[in-house]
């Protein structure tokens, strides 16, 4: 998951600190002259990477890759910061380049495949971003294993597998009862279905568990139109006009339920 700015904010400021003065060693030999700690400068450098890649400051970023690589020209896991840097730049085959160069090196990276299955997918590649989503949702011990299984079934949702899509939500919602992505995509299944009590119910964790969104107000917009809940459809449709006023949601609502 995503950390807040300030959190990332005060992590660089640490990692900063500790790269100029935490990675120095003394030498064997009595002398004071200090030796740099190669190992745990790369690693350093790369957090710090990654961090501003998240605060969006690319030119930090890059600055540290290089220091990276400077150590370690074949570091596969600054190889896949690397690619993660090229998409946000817009270089999208050099980004595919360092993806696939990191999970030839080391195909034990499931953050990195989730990563790049990511990348397939908002190229709407979407059976390419699938194979990879179930490569890293089989890593059982992978922490984030909920996530790339709400992966896994949105891009089998693109692809028409309605099935494994389900099935997907569902297992990530086994893993972790309070994700709301995959509250969020069984509601919409279960609506899709006409299961509506399933739909309500869902939708309903997910609002308790998270902020609405465009997508979950028109939805229960629908839901309770169903239901006959004058007043719930109204608190919806109230929320959605001040929220999102200019949501593609906003706009089906004006066209087809006003």
């Amino acid at each position: 998951m995503k950390q807040n700015n300030v959190g990332v904010k005060i992590i660089l400021v640490v990692l900063c600190a500790l790269i100029s003065v935490g990675c120095m060693t003394r030498t064997t030999t009595g002398g004071s002259k200090p030796k740099v700690d190669k190992d745990k400068a790369l690693e350093l450098h790369i957090q710090l990477a990654e961090g501003y890649i998240q605060n969006n400051n690319r030119e930090s970023a890059r600055h540290h890759l290089r220091r990276a690589f400077d150590i370690d020209r074949n570091s596969v896991e600054a190889t896949a910061v690397m690619a993660r840097l090229y998409e946000m730049e817009g270089e999208l085959e050099l980004a595919e380049e360092h993806y696939l160069r990191a999970l030839r090196r080391d195909k034990g990276l499931t953050e990195t495949r989730n990563d790049f299955g990511g990348f397939l997918f908002r190229a709407s590649r979407y059976e390419e971003a699938l194979e990879q989503f179930e490569i890293a949702a089989a890593d059982l011990d992978y922490d984030l294993r909920a996530e790339v299984l709400v992966n896994v079934g949105r891009a089998a949702a693109k692809i028409g597998n309605t099935d494994r899509a389900e099935s997907a939500f569902k297992h990530a919602n086994t893993l972790n009862r309070k994700l709301p992505e995959a509250l969020i995509e069984l509601a919409d299944l279960s609506f899709q279905k006409r299961d509506y009590a399933a739909a309500k119910a869902y939708l309903d964790q997910y609002l308790s568990a998270s902020r609405p969104t465009a997508r979950s107000l028109l939805l229960g917009i629908r839901i309770e139109r169903l239901f006959g809940n004058k007043d719930k459809e109204a608190s919806y449709v109230l929320a959605l006009r001040n929220m999102f006023p200019y949501s593609r949601e906003h706009l089906e609502y004006k066209q087809y339920f006003e």
